[in-house]
């Protein structure tokens, strides 16, 4: 039984936390790493397979990827020109082009399996990735789920020698979306919470 400060805490930190797309070039330790990485396979999983496959990059290996995250964002920029204000358009743009001084890229692939249902596999991966969300946060880092990798899965692929793993290569380990972390170098303002329409009662 959980006592009364903890579960306050608890839902702070559900609320508190949020998507951060601008960091400092301060590199994270190792450590803090595998901790964050060790949150996300504690999350359940279909048939408790744990079915999540996590690929690190930093450094030279994370400068590089950024061609492809430029890349990424031609796929994505017609679509969010019509939802997003002039400001936040343009700061989404240098986002991409320098992945806000990121530190650290976690790309979160699935294993899929014939003895499992396809989106209990994919939604085990992004169960591990909110806890790997809400780790960031206790460690006082930024974190920002993109899809946006989604847009060149196999340039992507090709870029972690992905597409060389023999479960690649029979088709069951799908690339699913990235984490960028690092310290956070500003505090956007949570997006309210809308709750119209999206929860039915039935007794």
């Amino acid at each position: 039984m959980m006592d009364e400060s903890f579960k306050k805490q608890f839902y702070g930190l559900l609320e508190q936390r949020r998507s951060i797309r601008k960091f400092k070039r301060d590199p994270v330790s190792r450590e803090i790493v595998e901790r964050i990485l060790h949150a996300g396979m504690q999350a359940p999983s279909g048939k408790n397979r744990q079915n999540w496959r996590f690929y690190v990059i930093e450094g030279e290996k994370r400068d590089a990827y950024l061609k492809y995250s430029q890349k990424s964002w031609l796929g994505l920029k017609d679509k969010l020109v019509e939802r997003l204000k002039p400001s936040l358009y343009e700061f989404t743009e240098r986002f991409f082009f320098t992945l806000g001084d990121a530190p650290v890229i976690v790309f979160c692939y699935s294993l899929n399996s014939a003895d499992e249902r396809y989106l209990t596999s994919i939604g085990s991966v992004y169960m591990a990735v909110e806890n790997m969300n809400l780790a960031a946060f206790v460690e006082g880092l930024g974190a920002c789920t993109m899809g946006a990798p989604l847009e060149i899965t196999a340039e992507v692929d090709h870029f972690l020698g992905v597409d060389q793993l023999k479960e690649h290569q029979s088709g069951d380990l799908q690339l699913l979306c990235a984490l960028v972390l690092g310290w956070p170098d500003h505090s956007p303002p949570k997006a309210s919470r809308q709750l119209e329409g999206r929860i039915t009662w039935l007794s």
